[in-house]
């Protein structure tokens, strides 16, 4: 079901684009060599607790996850790319790191992800990440009334392609609002002018995420964490937005 908002309840979502993009900021300064993911993990759950805020993580179990996740935000390394479960894992120098939060503040959700390199940066992982944030960009400048979701989906993967990486659909966009996904389903590659009409009012969250050599991922042991097929590195970037008759709003804009 599709449910577009009013602008008072796109008002009203903002103070959860804020407070998610907090966390973001937070967590991801707060990377560094010798951190423990676990500590990310403690850093956005006491954001969360301080803020009277909801987490969308800790009880949510879908069809694909393989329990609760447990944890309140997901902390991807290296070959890992979505779902990250933090774990036991100290940072190294070099590794490449995506963190993915969504919470509730005041009942409406909001969804933000970020990719950062630890310590000593590779070549080729600045240029993945910067991939993923271009196309993100491409993605919120399509994402205007009258257009369609696969207009939003095709900029991603023209810029995807432009550098050489391929795109696995298999997860993508969604819709936000009361819950953390909700249709439509923005999948990181499409045909223009295909797909749901975007008219004002309509919620999303636009995540491209790409791996380095492959398109192809596998499900950690742990039940949650999506690796890459080959081992190779990925990375992921992601704002909830909203459609308005001008201009998309980025309610997760961070500072």
């Amino acid at each position: 079901m599709i449910e577009l908002r009013t602008p008072a309840e796109i008002e009203e979502m903002r103070p959860a684009g804020r407070f998610v993009a907090s966390v973001i900021e937070a967590t991801s300064k707060a990377a560094a060599v010798g951190v423990n993911l676990l500590e990310l993990d403690a850093l956005a759950h006491e954001m969360i607790r301080d803020a009277g805020a909801e987490s969308c993580y800790i009880d949510y179990h879908p069809s694909f996850g393989a329990s609760p996740f447990g944890r309140v935000i997901c902390t991807s390394v290296n070959d890992a790319v979505l779902h990250g479960l933090p774990r036991d894992y100290v940072l190294r120098d070099g590794d490449l790191l995506s963190l993915d939060f969504a919470a509730s503040v005041n009942g409406w959700v909001a969804d933000s992800a970020i990719s950062v390199v630890v310590g000593t940066p590779r070549g080729e992982d600045v240029r993945l990440i910067d991939t993923t944030r271009r196309a993100l960009d491409a993605g919120i400048a399509a994402a205007r009334s009258g257009n369609r979701v696969g207009d939003i989906s095709r900029a991603i993967a023209d810029v995807a392609k432009a550098e050489g990486y391929t795109i696995n659909t298999d997860f993508g966009g969604h819709g936000v609002g009361r819950t953390m996904h909700g249709d439509p389903h923005v999948p990181n590659n499409g045909r223009p002018g295909r797909g749901l009409p975007l008219r004002p009012g309509l919620v999303i969250a636009i995540e491209p995420w790409f791996l380095e050599t492959t398109d192809r991922i596998f499900t950690d042991p742990d039940g949650w964490t999506l690796r890459s097929a080959d081992g190779s590195r990925g990375a992921h970037s992601e704002h909830t937005i909203a459609v308005t008759d001008g201009d998309p709003i980025v309610l997760t804009q961070r500072s």
